[in-house]
């Protein structure tokens, strides 16, 4: 009823109006006769002042000011509902919890293995910051901060009118929420959103709660965040312990970290900080004795950096970095929410793979070296082929990314030639699916198909016809072409795209058989050779399993699909085919010592001359493990190449990491026998046939490798437990568990 009483009162403010412009209009006309006589005796006579115009009348007529006005008031409550929505939907209960926490990432047993510092210093409570620091901050930046609501009205407005020009002055409790949630641009969109979050967060936290959030995740320049480190950084002592020029300095910093830090201008910083001095007197926290002898300390003797940087628990750069990058892609979480918002991040990782892995990238002189003293560059996946799950993963050699976040990845993000790796996907299992013995005759002579011309590497010639499995493992190209020509291009295109390959762009020519016009990375090959490993069912590659928030709650979860892309007996025979490569064919040099691996090599030519190579491949599997290595050059060039095939390069750096890696595997075998000796072959691997000095070098080598990798998972279990960063998640949780007790 009542809102039927209110409509029904709406309605007639109109008809009240269209009577009164009835009457207008009889007043109008009224006013028109009588003056019309005038107007005829005056040639110059002039119309009434009262007369309405026609542009008024159309004004009336249409309720133009009252639709306009409707119009206004409807746009501003559905901005207003807007926003109120977006603070609501902001979890502001997790901001205290994020700041005191790093996000940590886990290896697949659950342990610690890293964090994340991002924009952090090292939390402490407000009893742990010098009162005078506390007091310099609001006497500057917000005066009323103990009284107000958390918004200063008038400035906000102002603010608002201006479209965010002017105003300024946002209250801490504001600043904390841009800091913590916004941009930092000056837009009224913006302002009006810091308005509503500010007002959430004072409904959630303590004053002080707020003041000691604000102090912690404020930027104090030159990389430090947080009033502990900033103290350390420019005056060498604790945030407790500042005096008051010190707290002074420090709170003048915040309106322009970069402008007014001491280590930048003494001069500057020495101006903003007598600023700051007489605003404390201004709001009472001093006289003006004291005002005058802190004002009167020389600065520059002050200064002292006892800093000493984050901890060092980015232990594995490339795996860390493809676990961010999955997070952002994946899950669609932001840089900045996953470094600073205390998540806890699980994952496959193996630690003693990747701790291995990256020993070995470690020693340079295994990557061979351009005249200009550039290194190749490489990738490597070790991959576990039931679940996809990553194990380890290195991007880059020598450690280059050690120095920098989320750096180019050449093991996940490089598009490079696959080259004769391709062929088991395209060439081979087509043949074995339209039902070709392994021992198959295929034509090893044709170099000719019309314009398209072919040879076998190094123009290698053994019999005009090779059993299908010998061609396999030796890499022979032209048994490859005419296998595709005999099969049709349709029928490889069909099984590239099944193991996962993008053709998309790929000329349908017979040239893809090599590799040609094809671009992968070693992490989607080793996700594609996985299905041979997992009897036919190709898994989804990747590095999270679940992703909790600071207060424990789960926000993303990996889901384990396989997908049967061909039947097990394909993928038994093409094992047994593909176990030729390691005994009989091109990677004898690659085979680790004591193990059984199946897989494939290969290589590309280079475009400028094809003694040279541009790409090395080497991709051997077990029932348990998928490694994919890829060797190059970032760009190859006339200075920039590798020198002869596969055996000369990646052989060397593959079997090392073969050999560190499977003696953690569970020592899984194949149920299938070597294609080579079900024809009376028996193996070539002339490395079993070294001498004793040559084997206990390598054993040496080996050891040493173990030793360092042993090193670093050691090393990364003490950081994170020096850094306690265990003991500050588990005691936020007790926190949040208390609140429900």
């Amino acid at each position: 009823m009542k809102l039927d009483t209110l409509f029904e009162k709406f309605l007639s403010l109109f008809k009240k109006e269209e009577s009164e412009m009835a009457e207008v209009e009889i007043d109008e006309v009224n006013n028109e006769e009588n003056t019309s006589t005038n107007l005829r005796r005056s040639r110059g006579g002039r119309k009434k002042a009262g007369q309405v115009g026609p542009i008024r009348k159309f004004w009336r007529r249409y309720h133009l000011t009252k639709i306009f006005l409707i119009l206004g008031l409807s746009a501003s409550l559905f901005v207003g509902v807007y926003l109120f929505a977006l603070a609501k939907s902001t979890n502001v209960t997790d901001l205290q919890n994020a700041l005191k926490t790093r996000t940590v990432i886990f290896d697949r047993e659950e342990n610690e293995a890293g964090a994340l510092s991002g924009q952090k210093g090292t939390y402490v409570e407000l009893s742990e910051i010098s009162e005078d620091l506390q007091n310099a901050v609001i006497a500057t930046e917000d005066r009323s901060f103990y009284k107000n609501s958390g918004i200063n009205y008038g400035r906000f407005f102002l603010a608002i009118l201006t479209a965010g020009r002017s105003g300024g002055g946002s209250t801490i409790t504001q600043q904390l929420a841009k800091n913590a949630y916004l941009s930092q641009d000056q837009t009224v969109q913006r302002k009006a959103k810091e308005f509503f979050l500010a007002l959430e967060l004072t409904k959630k936290y303590s004053k002080k709660e707020i003041l000691t959030m604000y102090l912690n995740n404020a930027y104090f320049g030159n990389g430090v965040w947080g009033v502990e480190d900033a103290s350390k950084k420019y005056f060498g002592v604790s945030a407790s312990e500042l005096t008051l020029d010190e707290a002074a300095t420090l709170a003048g910093m915040l309106k322009g970290p970069e402008l007014y830090n001491p280590l930048n201008s003494i001069e500057h910083s020495t101006n903003r900080r007598d600023t700051v001095l007489q605003n404390m007197v201004a709001a009472g926290y001093l006289d003006k004795n004291k005002e005058a002898e802190a004002s009167s300390v020389d600065m520059a003797s002050q200064l002292k950096d006892s800093y000493e940087g984050k901890i060092s628990d980015y232990r594995y750069p490339s795996y860390f970095d493809a676990v961010v990058n999955e997070a952002i892609e994946k899950y669609n979480l932001t840089e900045e929410e996953i470094v600073n918002n205390g998540y806890r991040i699980y994952t496959e990782l193996d630690q003693n793979y990747q701790a291995n892995m990256q020993v070995i990238y470690e020693n340079t002189s295994l990557f061979p070296t351009a005249e200009d003293g550039t290194h190749a560059e490489s990738g490597s996946v070790a991959l576990e082929p039931k679940t996809g799950g990553v194990r380890g993963v290195v991007g880059r050699v020598a450690g280059d990314d050690k120095t920098g976040f989320r750096n180019f990845n050449y093991a996940t993000q490089t598009k490079r030639s696959p080259g004769s790796t391709i062929k088991p996907l395209v060439v081979y299992t087509p043949a074995v699916e339209a039902g070709w013995a392994l021992n198959k005759e295929l034509d090893n002579h044709t170099m000719e198909y019309g314009d398209y011309k072919v040879d076998n590497y190094a123009g290698i010639k053994t019999s005009p016809e090779v059993p299908m499995y010998q061609a396999l493992a030796e890499s022979l190209n032209l048994p490859a072409v005419a296998t595709v020509k005999q099969l049709g291009i349709d029928k490889a295109f069909e099984s590239g795209e099944r193991f996962g390959l993008d053709l998309t762009n790929v000329d349908r020519v017979l040239g893809v058989a090599l590799g040609g016009g094809v671009e992968t990375s070693p992490l989607q090959m080793a996700q594609a050779y996985a299905a041979f490993a997992n009897e036919g069912l190709i898994p989804e590659a990747h590095f999270i399993t679940r992703i909790e928030n600071a207060s424990g709650q789960v926000i993303a979860t990996h889901k384990n699909s396989q997908k049967r892309i061909i039947d097990k007996s394909v993928a038994d025979k093409m094992t047994s085919m593909m176990l030729g490569t390691f005994t009989n064919g091109t990677g004898i040099s690659s085979s680790p010592d004591d193990y059984v691996m199946a897989g494939k090599t290969g290589t590309t030519e280079a475009a400028f001359n094809p003694v040279y190579t541009s790409d090395q491949w080497v991709i051997g599997y077990t029932p348990d493990v998928v490694i994919s290595h890829w060797l190059g050059f970032p760009t190859t060039d006339e200075n920039h190449y590798l020198a002869g095939s596969t055996s000369n390069g990646a052989a060397h750096i593959f079997r090392s990491m073969a050999e560190t890696i499977l003696p953690y595997t569970p020592g899984s075998t194949f149920t299938v026998e070597n294609a080579y000796k079900m024809n009376g072959i028996a193996p070539e691997n002339i490395r079993k046939q070294t001498t004793s000095d040559t084997s206990a070098q390598s054993d040496d080598i080996l050891s040493d490798i173990r030793g360092r990798a042993q090193n670093l998972v050691d090393e990364a279990g003490k950081a994170i437990s020096d850094a306690k960063i265990k003991e500050k998640a588990q005691t936020v949780w007790d926190t949040i568990v208390d609140l429900f007790r």
